[in-house]
């Protein structure tokens, strides 16, 4: 029986060890070849270490295109998207769970049901509405359209609702209004969730692409995703380049999520469990 469970046990890691080698791989090789020359980068047998380290490799990028100002501006989108996020889903959340309203439960499944319909289906209508007012090339139009999110809204909704109605009536009969009992009692109770919320909508943002490229048409406005697109003609067959400036992008973004991922996997844990 300790020799059947033994073997599982090793299968188990050996999978674990072999999807890890085939996740962490290519962001591996994107590094290496972003250090390595023209010519080694494109040789045949490839080389797994660059011969000789070129960091030259990224001031050249830097310099082939204002990637500078494409950082601050992802940095001001992720910023503004985290905030209006949090608090429009602190705001929802704590209405469905704690007021008592006419059709509170009505509007909370339609908002439920509304996660049915593919984000790509808004994006036509989304854009309509952000040119028609004239908001084309600006930070509002990056960030607007997703401040709120119905699947945030839920896990803070969830959340709340694990915490005691009796605390809730002990905090009014102390005189304590709603708006002082979600700020003072709720959310620091929540900061699990809230941090997990805020993580997962930076990431988001930090990778977004489709949308910023629909309302960007000045070089300017430009986020770090398609900044990368349009470096893509400038650098050409330049592919160490590329994978310099593909590092710029994703180094950052990953080093947060493997610093924090124990943080979202706790939040995501306690938003999800009722009771």
């Amino acid at each position: 029986m300790n020799q059947k469970n033994n073997f599982r046990v090793a299968i188990k890691y050996f999978l674990l060890v072999i999807f890890a080698i085939i996740t962490v791989f290519p962001f591996y090789w994107m590094i290496s070849s972003s250090l390595k020359s023209g010519f080694e980068v494109i040789q045949t047998p490839p080389t797994m270490l660059p011969e000789n380290v070129m960091w030259s490799n990224y001031s050249t990028a830097f310099s082939m295109a204002p990637f500078g100002r494409y950082f601050i501006n992802t940095i001001i989108v992720t910023v503004l998207s985290i905030v209006s996020t949090v608090v429009i889903s602190i705001l929802s959340a704590f209405a469905f769970s704690h007021l008592e309203f006419k059709g509170r439960d009505l509007i909370f499944s339609i908002f439920i049901a509304s996660m049915m319909i593919p984000g790509e289906v808004l994006i036509v209508n989304n854009f309509k509405t952000i040119s028609n007012l004239g908001m084309i090339d600006t930070y509002t139009s990056l960030f607007i359209p997703y401040a709120a999110s119905v699947l945030y809204i839920y896990m803070l909704r969830e959340f709340f609702l694990t915490v005691p109605k009796p605390l809730y009536y002990a905090a009014k009969i102390d005189g304590a209004g709603d708006w002082k009992f979600l700020w003072k009692v709720l959310v620091p109770i929540a900061k699990p969730s809230i941090i997990t919320i805020s993580i997962l909508v930076g990431i988001n943002s930090w990778n977004a692409f489709l949308w910023p490229l629909l309302v960007t048409n000045n070089e300017n406005m430009r986020v770090l995703a398609t900044g990368l697109t349009a470096f893509q003609s400038d650098a050409g067959n330049q592919y160490e380049l590329l994978m310099a400036a593909s590092s710029i992008i994703t180094v950052p973004i990953v080093g947060v999520y493997v610093f924090l991922h124990k943080k979202i996997m706790n939040g995501i844990s306690l938003g999800g469990t009722k009771g």
